[in-house]
């Protein structure tokens, strides 16, 4: 039986493929054709075809591959109504449970739309978000609570340890 097939040419990188005439039974790489009908080049779209060659071959029974069909229907060269030709594939993918579209995605912090977003300059030159507490052996460590969640009685002592600290670092300087 005859096919009609591509037959890849050109060098590594740059594909070009002659469309061939050939025994079913033999490789395209084998170069045993019956009949050179075209050419096609993939990078320009740029297809020469005979198409009275091809239209002779395929009401004699030959068998056009799903690439060399397609190629025919869009170059307007009539196919036989035996010959079904599959324009979509579905290929499945390798590992699908690694898509990035199917992760869920982070929660969203809730804001609101009277609030207005706060700027980085902003948050630096606003002291009043920080409240530091120094330790008897002098470190610093920062309490990351926003003044406002705080209850009363824990911003009077953080107040009260602010000053206390503050008067500690004054004496510091007055003995050194």
């Amino acid at each position: 039986m005859l096919v009609i097939r591509m037959q890849r040419t050109g060098r590594r990188g740059h594909a070009q493929f002659r469309v061939v005439v050939q025994d079913s039974r033999q490789s395209p790489v084998s170069h045993k054709v019956v009949a050179l009908v075209g050419n096609y080049n993939p990078h320009t779209k740029v297809a020469n075809l005979e198409s009275d060659k091809i239209s002779h071959y395929l009401k004699h029974g030959a068998q056009p591959s799903d690439r060399a069909a397609l190629l025919f229907k869009k170059e307007g060269i009539k196919l036989p109504k035996w010959v079904n030709v599959d324009t979509k594939k579905q290929a499945k993918p390798r590992h699908p449970e690694k898509f990035a579209k199917d992760e869920p995605a982070a929660p969203m912090p809730a804001t609101d739309a009277t609030t207005e977003p706060v700027t980085d300059t902003e948050a630096t030159t606003e002291p009043s978000e920080l409240v530091a507490e120094e330790s008897i052996n002098g470190s610093q460590a920062e309490n990351t609570q926003p003044a406002e969640e705080k209850s009363s009685e824990t911003a009077t002592e953080s107040d009260d340890a602010t000053e206390e600290s503050a008067a500690k670092a004054e004496d510091k300087q007055a003995d050194a």
